[in-house]
């Protein structure tokens, strides 16, 4: 066990070093050290800080090196061997992680201690770190007895199985599809971009025998891929191949050995189950006694102003779509395969610019040095790559220190940034891979993963970022600044840790505005031949393109997360109505376009059935009314006023990034604010208001 690198508990963890088979015999001997802590504990429980909190604390350290590391690498270098050791352990982990949260003698303790004349000595950090321990513990059964705890336990534990089996498969379904396309007639319209990702995509699973694709005369092996699915919809003009590859997106893991259909909708009802034996009438209201919204109402409130402010210009776009198709000779009935193609078509006719124009000036190391040079203006720290001394797990990856004004070290990241569809999940995140909390005396500094699905180089030619793909990283750089400037020392409520879900996208949403701030966005372009910044006129039509579409954008939000939301109060599983049967109703009731009958795309909706937003989809919107009132007090104190910007980005460094879950989150946004928000700014910032 001494070779075993998932054992050591200093440091970076040795991704060069990890192995499946390192997983099973580390996690297990972590686990038995921690179940011999926790009878420790159970057995003479001290009603102090000391004496329950901080034990409890320490018990998760190992976890953090030897857990942390496998669950990271399952997202970014899956593989058979490597599911196999997860789903081993996985069980006992659950068992573990129910044994710890409903243990009665800690529970008690824990109340004792909120009682206590002790409480009034503890750090506000420390008293909100008991009261949402004693909050999970509730959610986690720790009032049920008998027969209600046993069968609490076996949904947990299929629930976590569940889970990791919805992931996979979508996982599988997204790698195992490709379209081939050799004739080059079919590529007419195609982006350069598009054209070399393709062929490299090509080269990289053709036989050797075969000879090798050029981005001029293919083959071009076409995926579900964000960066290769999303411009072939806006620019192939084949439209029989537009439905064909929409149809698959559509269908991923719907059928066969991969169908999450009764994945999903055995999670559905053990949420359902799960929910009622704690005594709430639905899943909602369980994961809404956690979240800042009060109630589904609440939610639902917020979904019609938004819907109401959005839904007419929704309206207008598909007119106007339909308009120009019909003007260009289309005569079949305008479909979901033909929207992007034409809303393209009309966002280049209407601002003059496409977004291959755009990418010759965003190549990612000119973008991070432009986004760290915002970082420093605005909240004081300053980054430097430090890659040659961090393990990590593929070559793509970097690795950044961060220091503050003083040159003192105070967090690291690392960034893996391009997609690699054979064993990288989709979609981007941040996470933590180590939190700030105290050691033996010492302060341990935070370390997070920011990772995204970017167009990745081919050959001497950097990575060239599409707008959006800018607009994702500067957002999960602020999930990471939110790790990463915590000055928060309890490990529980540090950081993102502690924060109420629907907060969670605040800070990671507010550094989006910046991408339309101009001393900012054109400082972070440099054409990749000419070295020329971005010209103002590209910049003036980007920002007139900012609210392009925006009503149908708030519109499908909006329809995801209230579909959410029915999903997991109105779905009944005796009922005659599928979960995907009430999707689809939803999204009918909140589309100009509905759904094809046999849309699956809940089959593939892993925010849901394989991540943290069952019942908090509508988070994005609802933090994103904080976030661009949030932004709206920069541009009431002059966005060009330098020194005005470094004092209002330490004032929310200090306030929303610092603080983290120490705080319940609106008294945070308050003290930053000095108000509660509202939605003025985020319909001006959309063209809705």
């Amino acid at each position: 066990m001494s070779d075993n690198p998932l054992m050591r508990c200093e440091g970076l963890p040795r991704f060069d070093q990890i192995l499946p088979e390192h997983v099973v015999p580390a996690v297990r001997a972590v686990l038995a050290e921690a179940e011999q802590t926790l009878e420790r504990l159970e057995a003479n429980p001290e009603p102090t800080w000391d004496g329950i909190m901080a034990p409890l604390e320490a018990i998760d350290l190992p976890f953090e090196y030897a857990w942390g590391p496998v669950n990271h690498l399952l997202g970014v270098k899956n593989s058979d061997a490597l599911r196999s050791a997860h789903e081993t352990v996985l069980p006992e982990l659950v068992e573990f992680e129910l044994r710890a949260r409903q243990s009665r003698p800690l529970y008690e303790a824990l109340e004792k201690l909120q009682a206590s004349d002790a409480w009034s000595s503890l750090t506000a950090a420390q008293q909100r770190a008991v009261t949402l321990r004693l909050r999970d513990a509730q959610h986690s059964g720790v009032g049920l007895e008998g027969d209600a705890k046993a069968r609490f336990n076996a949904i947990e534990g299929e629930l976590s199985q569940l889970g990791a089996d919805f992931s996979n498969h979508l996982l599988d379904a997204t790698k195992a599809f490709s379209l081939l396309i050799e004739d080059p007639a079919d590529t007419a319209g195609w982006p350069a971009t598009l054209r070399r990702i393709t062929a490299q995509s090509y080269n990289d699973h053709r036989e050797e025998s075969q000879p090798a694709a050029t981005p001029e005369n293919g083959p071009w092996r076409i995926t579900l891929d964000m960066p290769c699915y999303i411009p072939f919809m806006e620019h192939s003009q084949n439209r029989g191949q537009r439905e064909q590859l929409y149809r698959a997106l559509k269908a991923r893991a719907a059928s066969g050995d991969w169908d999450n259909t009764p994945v999903l909708t055995r999670i559905l009802e053990l949420r359902r189950e799960q929910a009622q034996l704690l005594g709430f009438a639905n899943y909602a209201e369980l994961s809404l006694d956690s979240k800042m919204a009060p109630d589904a109402a609440a939610v639902q409130q917020m979904s019609d102003e938004l819907a109401e402010a959005a839904r007419e210009h929704a309206k207008i776009d598909f007119e106007q779509i339909k308009a120009l198709a019909a003007e260009n000779g289309q005569t079949e009935p305008v479909m979901h395969w033909d929207v992007g193609y034409w809303a393209e078509r009309r966002r280049e006719k209407e601002f003059d610019f496409t977004d291959e124009q755009l990418r010759p000036y965003f190549p990612l190391p000119r973008v991070l040095e432009g986004l760290f040079s915002l970082t420093e203006r605005l909240f004081g720290v300053t980054i430097a790559e430090a890659s040659d001394n961090a393990p990590v797990w593929h070559a793509d990856v970097r690795f950044y220190r961060v220091k503050n004004q003083a040159g003192e070290p105070v967090a690291a990241f690392y960034l893996d940034p391009y997609s690699r569809p054979a064993e990288k999940r989709g979609g981007a995140w941040m996470d933590n891979c180590l939190g700030r909390r105290r050691i033996a005396g010492g302060l341990r500094l935070p370390v997070v993963y920011l990772c995204c699905n970017g167009t990745p180089p081919v050959g001497d030619t950097p990575s060239l970022m599409s707008f959006g793909e800018v607009e994702t990283l500067f957002h999960e750089f602020g999930h990471g600044l939110q790790g990463m400037l915590t000055t928060v020392d309890t490990a529980e409520v540090a950081g993102v840790n502690g924060i109420e879900w629907d907060a969670v996208e605040i800070a990671s949403q507010f550094m989006e505005n910046w991408c339309y701030h101009k001393p900012t966005l054109v400082g972070l372009t440099r054409h990749v031949e000419t070295g020329e910044p971005l010209p103002d006129e590209l910049f003036d039509k980007l920002c007139a393109a900012r609210t392009f579409m925006a009503g149908s954008q708030f519109m499908r939000q909006l329809a995801m997360g209230v579909g959410d939301m029915r999903l997991h109060t109105e779905y009944d599983p005796t009922g005659e109505e599928s979960p995907h049967d009430l999707f689809s109703r939803t999204l009918r009731e909140y589309s100009v376009l509905a759904p094809l009958p046999d849309d699956r795309s809940l089959c593939s909706f892993g925010h849901l059935f394989a991540g943290g937003y069952a019942a908090g989809y509508y988070s994005y919107k609802w933090s994103e009314v904080l976030s661009a009132d949030a932004f709206g007090a920069f541009e009431e104190a002059g966005l060009d006023n330098e020194q005005a910007l470094a004092e209002l980005g330490a004032h929310y460094r200090d306030t929303i990034l610092a603080q983290g879950g120490s705080r319940p989150p609106m008294e945070v946004y308050q003290d930053f604010r000095g108000r509660e928000p509202n939605t003025t700014a985020l319909l001006r910032h959309n063209g809705l208001a």
